[in-house]
Formats: structure tokens, sequence, C-alpha cells
């Protein structure tokens, strides 16, 4: 078996820092001996996106992405939407942007340079605080699931208080969209008390139907 190499480290504002393997061809970001995400599974974050595109209806969306990752789910948004459309991407970590514009620039394909993304160094939760009926779209991948892994100050996010926040930042009929390694049944009922309709969707982590099951909730603003 080909070795797994390290070839970078993050640093995760409040958090433990993030590392970057590659083994052959493929990539994975790693905290502590989590593996967060890799580039042989890139089912679920391409789903989070198009689940939610499905869903908007404005001819010129604008779309607030928490968190790059290995930018599945930002190129798989630009793919659905029109030229018309805005896309932000509130990244917290520059290590990250900087592994997209480096080791990783060739599956990147140049998607933060697309004329329709605004990429801003900041932690989302200021995104969605400044952001009043603003978004058509917030999809949110930037733990496990609904709570702070990552750091524990993404916790906020998931609280009755973050989420009032992000229906606040959404356009009449918006949707928040959040992506989960499992089920969580206390924060499925935290949207509906938020004044969120929610609907869970199972999906798989590979593109070709397989590997593990993950979870993406997409909660609709009212009209």
């Amino acid at each position: 078996m080909t070795p797994r190499e390290l070839i970078g480290l993050a640093e995760v504002p409040g958090g433990e820092p993030l590392r970057l393997f590659r083994r052959g061809d493929d990539f994975m970001i790693v905290l502590d001996r989590n593996e967060l995400m890799s580039s042989r599974m890139s089912g679920s974050e391409e789903a989070l996106a198009t689940l939610a595109c499905e869903r908007l209806t404005a001819p010129a969306p604008r779309v607030l992405i928490g968190g790059y990752g290995m930018g599945f789910t930002l190129r798989a948004v630009l793919a659905a939407v029109g030229a018309e459309a805005r896309v932000v991407i509130a990244e917290l970590v520059p290590g990250i942007v900087d592994w997209a514009r480096g080791p990783m620039a060739a599956m990147t394909a140049g998607c933060l340079d697309d004329p329709r993304v605004e990429l801003r160094i900041e932690d989302v939760g200021a995104s969605i605080a400044s952001a009043a009926g603003r978004y058509d779209a917030i999809l949110l991948d930037v733990d496990n699931g609904p709570d702070g892994l990552t750091r524990a100050a993404n916790n906020s996010l998931y609280s009755a208080r973050g989420l009032a926040g992000a229906r606040a930042a959404l356009a009449p009929g918006g949707v928040l969209a959040i992506w989960s390694a499992g089920q969580d049944a206390a924060f499925a009922r935290r949207l509906a008390q938020a004044g969120f309709a929610v609907d869970e969707r199972k999906v798989r982590a590979r593109q070709n139907g397989k590997g593990p099951v993950h979870l993406i909730w997409l909660a609709s603003s009212p009209d």
C-alpha cells in the first residue's frame, strides 16, 4: 500500500490544527484521529449543494457556503446555478484556502476564481449575523454534524439562537442545508422549534452510491 504522506498543517482559530495528507492521488483532511474529508468521497458534499439548489426559485440566487473543505460543495453549487447567481464562501481557516490553491489546485479546478464567487476568510457565524434576509440558501459543512467538533465555538451555529440567526439571514422561502455524518434527533427537533419545515435526506458518501450513509437536513424558511 502507498504510504500516507503529511504535506500540510493548518491552524484553526480556537481549535486543534488540521493536517493534510496525500496518498498517491488522494487527499485527506484530518483532525486529531478523525478523517474529516477525503477526495475519494465527495458524494454527500455534492448532494448538500444539489439538494439545496433544487429548492431555489430566485432567478439570481444568493448562496452562502460555510466551509470550503475540498470544494466539492462549491463546485456543485456553481454547476447548478446560473451566471447571475452570487456565492459567498466563508472559510475560517486560511490554510484550507492555501491548500486549495497549492497542492490541491488541480482538484480545485479554478472554482475560487469564478466571477460568481466571493471568498471571505471569516467565521460563517459572522457572515450569517450580518446578512438579514440576504440569502436564498445557507449551506453548512463546518463540522462532522451539529456539534462543534472542529472548534467549540461552532456549537453556537446549532443552538436555538444560532438557528434563529440563520432563519433571519434567509430570504422568504430560503433553505438552510446542513451536512452531518449521522443522525441527531434532538437537532432535528431544534430546527423545527426554530420555525423551519424540516426534510431529512440520507445520502451515500461516494458518488457511486456506496460508502457510509450521511445525513443532510434541508430546513425551509416560511415564505
